[in-house]
């Protein structure tokens, strides 16, 4: 169907891809998080009629607003960056992968436009309840987008719901619903939302720091480290969760990715999962003579059994499972994917022939295999395996993987122990008395967005070679561009990215030092 085109195009097409998504991904979670506290803070206000309340809506809104402005440019050149440096990919799946992207568009982005005009104007021109409402359906439409979105995304990850057309050679959408039920889109979408909200709430608490440092504006500091607090402790809890539901959800559709995290090779009943290790040999080929992979590891005994399986004495299948097959396990080698989908690509070319040939009784007959459930299972499921090289091509780094699963999982019950001691020495008084907690606040402010960009990196590279699993590698779906042209716009993003960041760290800064207005 596709062939393999130069390899510093691919190359270049995913690091200008990566640029905008790292950088873009700098902007979104704080604005996911930071829309909810305002929304509650705001209803303490309407509640109360406290106008310190009020004041201190007003102050995160501004931090937001700035945030915002700047995370709609980033994600409107990501989206265009399908269309420019994916075509392949935008020909194959684009029924399907555009009507998530354009639901977020018509209905979320728009609903989070309108209403935030209001939220910011319009505190003089409707009423308090209003106004409250507003505020509400911003957080909504800036959650909603970002549902939208990651509906796509967990397509890519677990493509469900389709139906592939030899006439046009695109994947359609057969049933929405399972395309929006995807297992992996609700896992995804509840870890990625929940995320944000652990990032609003550590940057209020950061933020509330600060000022408590400087002895500047104390009962605000502490009001909104109250509601951060809690609001940062549920929601870090709920990180913890639902990372571990994703990762049930992933060993079943990206069972290779799921192994790399724990650099798990050999397949074992009673698996423990690794808290904390050091790779020795992480990249082995799957020939050599096994080694132990470790220089050092902490391990939880059968846990890895117990969270894929539910039983201890459950098999977790490992890297040389998945690529050289296991038939007492039911595990297909890579070796038998790669012949069923060259089958599935040669009757698809077999198809084009017949159609140009005018042979319409064979173009028929073929064209019924496609749409015949138990053809999809065997063969087409496997369809881009035809474009791999050699079974191996199927692992990811799984240095990478290891290391970058292992960290955000450390960081992640971090943020735990952080928003616990806020409220702890919030509630006993004592919250300036702890100059080092104060310092580390503050500092910790940077960690929830290292945090996520290590899990987009640990989603988007643990699943390489694929850009959709199992049906097309990246090195298919590629725009037949110039490198040269890739090159040029990776560097103008680049200096426009890095410009537009620093000028939302430089006002950020500067709106914090002159505080919330009297």
């Amino acid at each position: 169907m596709f062939e393999s085109l130069d390899a510093s195009l691919v190359d270049w097409s995913r690091a200008q891809f990566a640029l905008t998504a790292i950088y873009h991904w700098l902007f979104v979670p704080l604005t996911l998080g930071l829309s909810f506290i305002i929304a509650i803070m705001e209803t303490i206000y309407v509640k109360t009629g406290n106008e310190e309340w009020k004041r201190m809506t007003k102050f995160w809104m501004t931090l937001f607003g700035i945030n915002f402005a700047i995370g709609v440019a980033t994600g409107l050149i990501l989206e265009f960056e399908f269309g420019t440096n994916w075509s392949n990919y935008s020909w194959f799946v684009g029924d399907i992968f555009g009507a998530p992207l354009a639901i977020e568009g018509i209905l979320a982005f728009f609903l989070e436009s309108t209403f935030v005009a209001v939220m910011f104007f319009g505190w003089d021109k409707v009423s308090k309840k209003a106004h409250l409402v507003s505020t509400w359906l911003v957080a909504v439409g800036a959650n909603l987008s970002a549902l939208w979105i990651l509906v796509a995304n967990a397509w890519m990850q677990n493509p469900v719901g389709m139906v592939f057309n030899p006439e046009t050679a695109r994947n359609e959408m057969v049933s929405f619903w399972e395309v929006l039920f995807n297992e992996v889109a609700v896992t995804k979408f509840l870890h990625t939302i929940s995320s944000g909200f652990l990032l609003g709430s550590m940057f209020v608490v950061g933020i509330s720091a600060y000022y408590l440092l400087n002895n500047r504006e104390a009962l605000l500091a502490k009001r909104s480290m109250l509601v951060a607090g809690i609001f940062g402790l549920l929601s870090s809890l709920l990180v913890v969760y639902t990372g571990d539901t994703s990762a049930r959800a992933l060993a079943k559709a990206q069972p290779v990715k799921f192994a790399a995290f724990e650099a798990l090779y050999e397949g074992t009943e009673k698996a423990g999962l690794v808290a904390v290790g050091i790779l020795k040999e992480s990249d082995r080929k799957i020939g050599e003579k096994a080694v132990n992979d470790f220089v050092f590891r902490i391990e939880i005994p059968g846990f890895l059994s117990v969270m894929t399986g539910g039983s201890s004495d459950a098999f977790v299948p490992g890297i040389i499972d998945l690529v050289n097959g296991n038939a007492a396990r039911g595990l297909l080698p890579v070796s038998e994917k790669m012949e069923r989908g060259k089958r599935a690509r040669d009757l698809l070319i077999e198809y084009k022939e017949a159609r140009k040939n005018n042979d319409t009784q064979k173009a028929e007959t073929i064209a019924a295999l496609f749409s015949d459930r138990e053809f999809n299972e065997e063969y087409f499921r496997y369809f881009g395996y035809a474009a791999l090289n050699n079974p191996e091509d199927v692992i990811p780094g799984v240095k990478l993987a290891f290391y970058t699963f292992h960290v955000m999982v450390m960081l992640g019950f971090l943020f735990i122990l952080i928003f616990f001691l806020t409220l702890v020495f919030l509630f006993r008084g004592t919250l300036q008395k702890n100059k080092w907690f104060l310092w580390g606040a503050l500092f910790s402010i940077l960690l929830p967005y290292v945090a996520g960009e290590l899990g987009w990196v640990l989603a988007e590279m643990g699943r390489q070679p694929w850009i959709i699993q199992d049906l097309m590698p990246v090195t298919t779906a590629v725009t037949q561009v110039s490198t040269g042209s890739v090159i040029t716009t990776f560097i103008l993003f680049a200096v426009l990215f890095t410009v537009l960041l620093i000028a939302e760290v430089s006002i950020m800064i500067r709106q914090i030092k002159i505080g919330p207005k009297h």
